[in-house]
């Protein structure tokens, strides 16, 4: 297996929104040369007690792992909105790798954000902006979305220069949009590029 040219594409789910468009990141991933993606999720947090899931999820992506950080060239981080923040499963997840941090692990390694909402000013930038934060604890260098994407500046949905971006609706029965798709795929793609560049 190659993992040296592998773009991790992270994300907790808990409607399907998520992820859609980790899948579709991942996808764009894969439209450059040399780059692959590895899907991966988190496990749901519980009141009552730390692990509630079984350990080999029954559909989607396998549960992370912190060698899958390890193992990457990069990284594209997806997590729903809770009032204008990840979720609780991405957040615990993330205070679990002060190894990683000790050992310098994802410095400098590119990692792009992507994030899905209820309503169209349900947080989604506060939310992108939120995850940045452990990733620059980490060392690492944030990937936005450039405003040459055109999408950007069309959109009437989701899109965002701070990451991807979906309005999903109240009743998270709203399919990602054309110009969200794009905005995915681009992002999947922008990272790849910059995380091959500076393998290279």
């Amino acid at each position: 297996m190659i993992t040296d040219k592998e773009i991790l594409v992270l994300y907790y789910s808990q409607h399907g929104a998520t992820r859609q468009m980790a899948r579709l990141i991942a996808r764009g991933v894969e439209q450059v040369d040399g780059a692959r993606a590895r899907l991966r999720t988190v496990a749901k947090v519980s009141a009552v007690c730390e692990s509630t899931e079984p350990g080999i999820p029954d559909s989607g992506a396998p549960y992370v792992e912190l060698r899958d950080l390890e193992e990457c060239m990069g990284l594209a981080l997806g997590s729903p909105t809770r009032f204008g923040n990840m979720a609780a499963a991405m957040k615990y997840f993330w205070d679990g790798t002060g190894g990683l941090w000790m050992n310098h692990t994802l410095v400098g390694k590119p990692a792009a954000l992507f994030t899905s909402t209820g309503t169209m000013h349900g947080g989604q930038e506060s939310t992108l902006l939120s995850m940045m934060l452990p990733l620059l604890h980490h060392g690492m260098v944030i990937v936005g979305l450039p405003y040459s994407q055109p999408e950007l500046t069309s959109t009437q949905s989701g899109g965002t220069p701070y990451g991807a971006s979906h309005v999903a609706g109240i009743a998270n029965d709203r399919a990602i949009s054309d110009a969200e798709k794009k905005l995915c795929i681009a992002l999947g793609a922008h990272l790849a590029r910059i995380a091959l560049k500076l393998a290279a």
